[in-house]
């Protein structure tokens, strides 16, 4: 079951205790580790999940008085990359949250106070750090919601709940039993909050992958129709960007699969990031196989991939099973159902070689 833990634990998400109290329980102990006069950084993933969980936190801290810088985690990025690393300590930070990226158990910033707030497969849990992780709860909240439950620990973040509603229609689609989606529908209205999740999206999923423009509109709205109906610089790039996916799309969804057994191959050759789409779509189409959405025009010398199945297959255990030598931790993160990673260029020839399609090896 997901918990909140430090050197011991906090408190506990579970089904059969107060989940809302219990992670701003852990903001609370987490604040009280924050050094002040110094900042806290908030480094997220660059999706819809992410990009509100981060608002979130960023508007809550500095209505607490506290200085918080975004840093974004971009394409083919992860926190723990030493480049990255580097750019975190240039700040000599006070503290550190890490929303919607994993959980690992190696520390991000080595001897920096860290917030882990995350809903994925945990691979492992984080040394020396504050937990909060939804993973194994049913429903499971998404990054943004957790993030708008431990706020609540900073003071009242209602005017922010149209932030984690976003994050939940990103992630997690409409229909989750959360009261707080509900209440968010009715106040911001059901069709603008899901536009606007729809375009926040489209950055992150565009060749240059710049999440900038979403994530100052998320900082600086009142709601989702400022989003939807603005015509500043960045809302218009969001609306550009939605374009650009959209041919993206249209091209790959005109490619079709080479079945194997139990996997389906989808090869796409996009700077978009459009496999995670393509394999979702497939997925409905191909209910008994495990699809497969590869892409190996993403970023040079890589092929990132999308996993998906409605069989009911744990992807995670199945990616495990057929792990290369070489993968990293970008490889088999996420959900049971949803899940994926990226490979070197050899070591995704080795990997699909072995799954039965030599045909689907690039230039190493």
């Amino acid at each position: 079951m997901g918990k909140i833990a430090e050197a011991q634990i906090v408190g506990s998400l579970s089904p059969d205790g107060d989940v809302r109290a219990a992670a701003r329980d852990a903001m609370t102990a987490a604040f009280a580790t924050f050094k002040e006069g110094r900042p806290i950084l908030v480094v997220s993933h660059f999706d819809a999940d992410g990009l509100t969980a981060a608002a979130i936190l960023i508007r809550a801290l500095r209505r607490a008085g506290r200085e918080a810088v975004s840093v974004v985690v971009g394409k083919g990025q992860s926190p723990w990359d030493p480049e990255v690393t580097h750019r975190l300590g240039a700040h000599e930070p006070g503290g550190l949250i890490v929303a919607d990226l994993g959980t690992r158990a190696d520390p991000v910033l080595p001897g920096c106070p860290t917030l882990v707030i995350d809903h994925h497969v945990p691979t492992g849990e984080p040394r020396d750090a504050i937990t909060i992780s939804g993973n194994g709860l049913d429903p499971e909240p998404t990054t943004a919601l957790l993030a708008w439950w431990a706020a609540g620990a900073l003071g009242d973040q209602a005017d922010l709940l149209w932030l984690a509603a976003v994050g939940l229609i990103g992630d997690m689609a409409e229909g989750l039993d959360f009261p707080e989606i509900a209440e968010a529908q009715v106040r911001w209205g059901k069709t603008a909050l899901r536009d606007a999740t729809s375009l926040v999206n489209a950055p992150r999923r565009t060749a240059a992958a710049d999440a900038g423009p979403a994530l100052r509109l998320l900082l600086a709205s009142d709601g989702p129709k400022r989003i939807t109906k603005g015509d500043d610089a960045d809302a218009l790039a969001l609306h550009a960007a939605k374009a650009e996916v959209r041919a993206a799309m249209d091209v790959a969804k005109r490619v079709p699969p080479a079945i194997g057994g139990d996997v389906a191959l989808i090869a796409l050759d996009s700077p978009c990031q459009i496999h995670p789409l393509i394999a979702q779509q497939w997925r409905g189409r191909l209910k008994d196989k495990i699809v497969i959405a590869a892409n190996a025009g993403y970023r040079p010398g890589w092929v990132h991939f999308a996993a998906r199945s409605a069989s009911g297959c744990d992807l995670i255990a199945f990616l495990a099973e057929h792990r290369p030598e070489n993968a990293d931790g970008r490889y088999g993160n996420g959900h049971a159902q949803a899940t994926g990673g990226a490979l070197r260029n050899a070591d995704w020839n080795d990997f699909i070689r072995k799954l039965g399609f030599p045909q689907a090896q690039v230039q190493a």
